[in-house]
């Protein structure tokens, strides 16, 4: 599937080819303090299937317990996450679902991940009250 996406304020552009079927939800704990949610939420796209269209994304490198290096890059102006990948010669970049344009037309995350993590609230979203737009 073709999609396109972009910051917040539209000073990174992309397009790429992804799988809906390979969408995941993670509720780690570096997913949640970086996209400041309960989760965050994203799709693989080949490095060979992903461009940049418009600006240069900043790079923060984390590295977590394990030793493993992890670019995180995100638009310098608006602070939007846009996705991560290997520090050298990435292959796959996980692309922030939220960026996309046709996020809604991806359907169901297929798998969930770090679970151990998840808040325990959001177990039961649906018993929340809610409105449709802003209150």
């Amino acid at each position: 599937m073709k999609v396109e996406g972009r910051c917040h304020c539209g000073a990174i552009a992309f397009e790429a080819d992804v799988d809906p079927a390979t969408v995941a939800v993670c509720h780690c704990a570096d997913c949640q303090k970086q996209s400041g949610s309960a989760f965050r939420t994203n799709v693989p796209a080949s490095a060979a299937e992903f461009h940049l269209l418009k600006g240069t994304p900043r790079r923060y490198i984390k590295t977590a317990d394990s030793g493993n290096r992890r670019v995180h890059a995100f638009c310098e102006n608006c602070g939007t996450p846009i996705y991560a990948c290997a520090v050298e010669n990435p292959k796959t970049y996980s692309l922030r679902v939220g960026t996309l344009d046709q996020r809604h037309e991806l359907g169901l995350p297929a798998r969930q991940i770090w679970t151990k993590r998840r808040l325990p609230w959001l177990h039961d979203l649906d018993t929340v009250p809610g409105v449709e737009g802003q209150p």
